[in-house]
């Protein structure tokens, strides 16, 4: 009620200060105090207009007044207050739209619809730099809710009136309009290629060598929004020479600063090889292995998306990362992390390890088994455990010695766990399923795979071929085979005459005396007692 009360009140003297007659009344008053009057009249006018739209300003602020200012119009009543002649009423009312628009996309459509975007745009190259700061402010915030709305700021022409406004002297201004124009960019590839179109990029890249902290922390913000769409967009940052001075500021005190360069970067390492060896010929390492112990988490984050991105292309960028302790590095980081975070760093290790034995040799060694297992076993997400489990089968496809480190560490089973666990999503189970599949056809330590024996038919045929590779030429490993109960469970395996597990288990059973067969199959008690029953000793 109180609420409504202010603005029924700013609105009521509004409309009686404006619709007062043209022509008063003769007055017999002399004529200084004639003029006196007609001044206050003009004066209440105008102290009307200021309370009114800063009071809406204020209450802008605080969500709960979001509804009854919408309600009672305030849309329709700012709109003629930005061409207002007095410039505080016009930045007060560019800000409470702003903060209007940048609380709901509904908001953020009246604005479009209430056409207060071409009155922004006209008045961006006319006013002052207060109002420039403001009307960016709600160019801003109607582009951030979607591409239709960030494509209605490009269709009111804010374009080159933001661009432009990378060139004022205030870094505020500069501040205001990049930020505009990454919020533009950021929605899809054609929204960015307008951006680039308009010039933006290179005037971005000079607003990133200023001084101030803020305005370096938005340009290279923006860099990042254009530069994740596609290898041409990035080209052209590349072109501009964003990346040696993104990198110089890798080690910068600033964590907000930091996130957004790193960011920036892992954007333009994603698209190419030609585009990642870029990144890393301006020498980002190992100063970004630093940043995956920053305290900042989202510090930590970007820097592992950086490297993992940078990791993905080639043997060559990941041996590189190798040699400058990033194996390490990453390790430690995955092992502290939790959660999302862990994420990028998990893929970082699975890529290096994909490529050769050597490169999954040198993860192993760095004790990388260890955290990948525990995120696939203690992670709540699955999305997260699937990557866990894929990074594992990376590293254990490649020959029996990795296969063994893996299945040593107690990872068969627990892929098996996972795979078979009721809750697991699909591309869960699918990861840990190739996952077992690629370790178990290297391995050949026949110990470490009897927990598989329990396993379901499409992962079991795969065990018992890897036992007929090793049992024939190992007495030990036979012997063993049979003390540790797996020629039993063998035994109990109900399988289709003429498929592949039947095939491997009679191949299994020739290895064995047909008595020692007949001895552990699942009948032989049965067998004995029935031979026991028609036994008549003679006399």
């Amino acid at each position: 009620s109180r609420l409504l009360s202010l603005i029924d009140k700013g609105v009521s003297t509004f409309l009686c200060l404006r619709e007062a007659p043209d022509s008063p009344a003769p007055d017999p008053s002399p004529p200084s105090a004639m003029s006196r009057a007609v001044l206050q009249v003009f004066e209440e006018y105008q102290k009307a207009r200021v309370t009114f739209v800063q009071t809406v300003a204020d209450l802008a602020t605080r969500p709960q007044n979001i509804d009854a200012l919408q309600n009672a119009g305030v849309m329709a009543l700012l709109r003629p207050l930005l061409l207002d002649n007095v410039a505080s009423i016009q930045q007060s009312a560019a800000l409470a739209l702003g903060r209007l628009a940048n609380y709901s996309d509904e908001l953020a459509e009246a604005v479009v619809t209430h056409e207060i975007l071409p009155q922004l745009v006209y008045s961006l190259s006319q006013q002052n730099r207060f109002y420039k700061k403001a009307a960016a402010f709600v160019l801003r915030a109607v582009s951030k809710h979607s591409k239709e709305l960030a494509q209605a700021v490009v269709d009111s022409g804010a374009l080159m009136a933001l661009v432009t406004c990378l060139e004022e002297f205030d870094p505020s201004v500069k501040e205001s309009a990049a930020w505009a124009l990454g919020y533009i960019a950021r929605h899809s590839k054609a929204l960015a290629q307008v951006v680039v179109d308009a010039g933006a990029v290179p005037l971005l890249v000079l607003c990133f060598q200023e001084p101030e902290l803020a305005l370096k922390r938005i340009s290279a913000s923006a860099l990042s929004d254009i530069c994740k769409h596609s290898p041409e967009l990035s080209q052209v940052v590349v072109d501009a020479g964003a990346v040696s001075l993104l990198a110089k500021d890798i080690s910068h005190t600033d964590a907000p600063l930091k996130r957004q360069v790193c960011s920036a970067l892992s954007q333009i390492a994603k698209h190419s090889v030609d585009l990642a060896e870029v990144v890393v010929e301006a020498e980002i390492f190992p100063r970004i292995l630093h940043c995956l112990k920053d305290s900042d988490e989202f510090v930590s984050k970007n820097a592992a998306t950086c490297i993992r991105e940078i990791a993905r292309h080639t043997p060559d960028l990941a041996k590189l990362i190798v040699n400058a302790g990033g194996v390490a590095a990453m390790v430690d980081y995955i092992t502290e992390a939790r959660g999302n975070r862990r994420l990028p760093g998990i893929m970082a290790l699975g890529y290096i390890a994909a490529f050769s034995e050597t490169l999954a040799l040198a993860v192993i060694t760095s004790k990388g088994v260890p955290p990948l297992k525990d995120a696939m076993i203690n992670e709540p997400e699955d999305h997260v455990k699937a990557a866990a489990a894929w990074s594992l089968g990376q590293i254990g496809r490649h020959s029996a010695d990795h296969a063994r480190a893996l299945a040593e560490a107690d990872v068969l089973r627990r892929l098996l766990a996972v795979y078979l666990h009721q809750d697991s999503s699909e591309d869960l189970q699918t990861k840990a399923k190739r996952a077992l599949k690629s370790i178990i056809l290297k391995c050949t330590a026949v110990q470490a795979l009897e927990p598989l024996l329990e396993a379901p038919e499409n992962i079991v045929k795969h065990v018992l071929q890897q036992y007929l590779k090793v049992l024939p030429h190992d007495t030990a490993a036979k012997r063993a085979f049979v003390q540790s109960g797996g020629l039993q469970k063998v035994q109990e395996f109900k399988a289709e005459v003429g498929s592949k597990l039947y095939d491997c288990i009679q191949e299994i059973n020739e290895l064995y005396p047909p008595e020692v067969v007949q001895y552990y199959s699942p009948n032989y008690a049965e067998t004995l007692l029935k031979k026991m029953d028609e036994f008549n000793p003679t006399s």
